[in-house]
C-alpha cells in the first residue's frame, strides 16, 4: 500500500504537489478561524438553573425549592448527575450532561420541566437558567468608581459631580451624602448604562454585577409621629403604593386626532415619596414627610468588591461556550471604550481583566517556541543530511503539518492553547519524512555511484 502511494507521488508529482497546495490552502483557512485561548476549557456539558426566594432559610430552600427542581429533572435524556446548593435565600442546581448532548437540546429539555416545576413551588418563586457559559468564560472585568474628586476651591456646588460639602451630585438632581448612596449610584450605572450595551457584543452570553448596592428608596417611620396622627404602618404602605400608579383611560378624539388619556402618578425622586398624602386631619394633608424620613439606601448584600482599598462596581463579561476568547475580549474590550464616553460625569469604568491581553502572551510564547523550534530542526537535518534542498524539504513538513492540523481542531472544536500547540515535538514530526528522505538521497547515491556519472530527471524519479 505504501509502495503504491509512494510511487504514485512520484510518478504524478504535479498532481501531488497540486492536491499539497489545496490542503495547505484549507489549513490556512483554518488555522484564520481557529479559536485561540490560553488554557483547554474542559468543563463538561452543563446547564445551572438558580432560584433566589429571600424569604425562605437554608432549610426551607433544600425542601421547598432545590428538591422539586432537582426531581423535575431526573430522566432527561442524556443527563448523567444533578448537584445542588442551598443557601438562605438562594438555590442552584447544576444538571451535568453527557458529552455528546448538545447544549441547546440540553437548556430545552430544562425549560419545559422547569415549566412543569413551578406548579410545586412557593409562589412567587421563579427559577432561572444561568448563561450558556462556563468557568472559563470570564473573558474581561472592569472597575466602576468615581473619578479623582477634584481640589475643594475647584469643586463647583450645583453642576453634576462633587461638591463643596463632599456630597455627589447626579444628572438627576439627586445628592449623594452617604457610602451606601454612591455604591448604590454606581450600581445603577453598571445595571442600566454599560450592561445593556455590553450585551450587543457578540458572543457574549451575559454580564455578570459584583459589589455597590441594588438601589431602594427606604422609608424610616418614626412611631411617635405615626401615633400622634393615628396613622398605622399599614396606612403608610397602602399610601405609598397608591402613589406609585400608572393608569391610562384610553383615549379621546378631537379635530379627527386621538389622544391617550393617562395618569403617570409614577414616584421617580426622594421628593416625591416625600410629599406622598397619606391621609387628612381637620382638612390638612398628612404627607410622608411628616411622620417618615426618606433616603436612598441599598438590598442587603452578601459580599462586596474593592479596588486598592476603594469600593467598587465590578462587571464581568461571560462569553459563550466554546467561543474564541480574543476575539470577544477585544471587541467588549472595544465597545466598553465606547460606552465609557458616556458615563455621567464623575464615573470611570477602567478594565482590570482582559483575557485577549493574556492569550496574545500566550500566541508570542508558542509562536517564539514553535519558531526557535523549527529553526533548530532544519540546522539538525541539513547536518545529518548534508544536502540543502533535502533539509528544506523535511522541514517544510513541520508547516504543513501544522496547517493539517488546524484542520482537525477546528473539526472537533479543539482550540489553539500551550497544552494543544506548546507540546508539540517536531522531532516526531519530521521522523518519518527523514527517514524516507534519507533513504532516497541513500538510493541515488548508490546509483550514481554504481553509473559513474550524474543521474538524468527519469533515472532519479524511477
Amino acid at each position: 500500500m505504501i509502495t503504491r502511494i509512494s510511487d504514485s507521488a512520484v510518478k504524478a508529482r504535479w498532481a501531488a504537489l497540486f492536491i499539497t497546495l489545496i490542503i495547505a490552502a484549507i489549513g490556512v483557512w483554518n488555522i484564520v478561524r481557529l479559536p485561540i485561548d490560553a488554557v483547554p476549557d474542559i468543563t463538561n456539558k452543563q446547564v445551572q438553573i438558580n432560584t433566589v426566594a429571600p424569604q425562605f432559610g437554608p432549610l426551607d430552600i433544600e425542601r421547598l425549592v432545590t428538591f422539586p427542581v432537582e426531581t423535575a429533572l431526573a430522566g432527561i435524556e442524556g443527563l448523567e448527575s444533578t448537584r445542588s446548593i442551598s443557601r438562605n435565600g438562594f438555590s442552584q442546581v447544576t444538571a451535568v450532561f453527557k458529552d455528546s448532548v448538545d447544549v441547546y437540546f440540553a437548556r430545552q429539555q430544562v425549560t419545559e420541566r422547569l415549566t412543569q416545576a413551578k406548579v410545586s413551588l412557593p409562589a412567587g418563586v421563579d427559577p432561572q437558567m444561568g448563561p450558556i457559559s462556563t468557568g472559563l468564560g470570564e473573558v474581561l472585568m472592569w472597575a466602576v468608581r468615581f473619578s479623582e474628586p477634584p481640589a475643594v476651591d475647584a469643586r463647583v456646588d450645583g453642576a453634576p459631580g462633587w461638591q463643596v460639602d463632599g456630597a455627589f451630585l447626579t444628572l438627576e438632581g439627586e445628592r449623594l451624602t452617604d457610602d451606601v448612596a454612591q455604591a448604590a449610584y454606581l450600581r445603577t450605572v453598571q445595571d442600566w448604562i454599560i450592561r445593556p450595551q455590553m450585551r450587543t457584543v457578540p458572543s457574549v452570553a451575559g454580564i455578570d454585577s459584583i459589589g455597590g448596592y441594588e438601589k431602594q428608596y427606604v422609608v424610616e417611620p418614626d412611631p411617635a409621629r405615626l401615633a400622634a396622627y393615628g396613622i398605622s404602618f399599614s396606612e403608610l404602605a397602602d399610601a405609598l403604593e397608591r402613589a406609585n400608579l400608572s393608569v391610562g383611560a384610553n383615549f379621546i378624539v378631537r379635530a379627527g386626532e386621538a389622544f391617550l388619556v393617562r395618569a403617570d402618578a409614577r414616584i421617580r425622586s426622594i421628593e416625591e415619596i416625600s410629599d406622598a398624602v397619606i391621609a387628612t386631619r381637620e382638612g390638612v394633608p398628612v404627607t410622608v414627610r411628616n411622620v417618615a424620613h426618606v433616603r436612598i439606601g441599598g438590598e442587603l448584600r452578601t459580599g462586596a468588591a474593592t479596588m486598592n482599598g476603594e469600593e467598587v462596581v465590578i462587571g464581568t463579561v461571560l462569553m459563550i461556550t466554546g467561543g474564541n476568547s480574543r476575539t470577544v475580549a477585544a471587541a467588549a474590550a472595544e465597545q466598553l471604550g465606547e460606552i465609557v464616553k458616556t458615563l455621567p460625569p464623575g464615573v470611570e469604568a477602567q478594565i482590570v481583566y482582559d483575557r485577549s491581553r493574556l492569550v496574545n502572551a500566550t500566541i508570542a510564547t508558542v509562536e517564539r517556541n514553535l519558531t526557535e523550534g523549527a529553526i533548530l530542526v532544519a540546522v539538525v537535518l541539513f547536518l545529518i543530511l548534508g544536502n540543502v534542498r533535502a533539509a528544506i524539504i523535511a522541514t517544510l513538513i513541520i508547516p504543513f503539518s501544522m496547517l493539517m492540523t488546524a484542520i482537525g481542531m477546528n473539526y472537533f472544536g479543539v482550540s489553539g492553547n500551550l497544552m494543544s500547540l506548546g507540546a508539540l515535538d517536531f522531532g516526531l514530526i519530521v521522523d518519518g519524512s527523514v527517514i524516507i528522505i534519507e533513504n532516497c538521497l541513500r538510493r541515488l547515491a548508490e546509483r550514481q555511484h554504481h553509473e559513474g556519472r550524474l543521474l538524468k530527471l527519469g533515472e532519479r524519479l524511477d
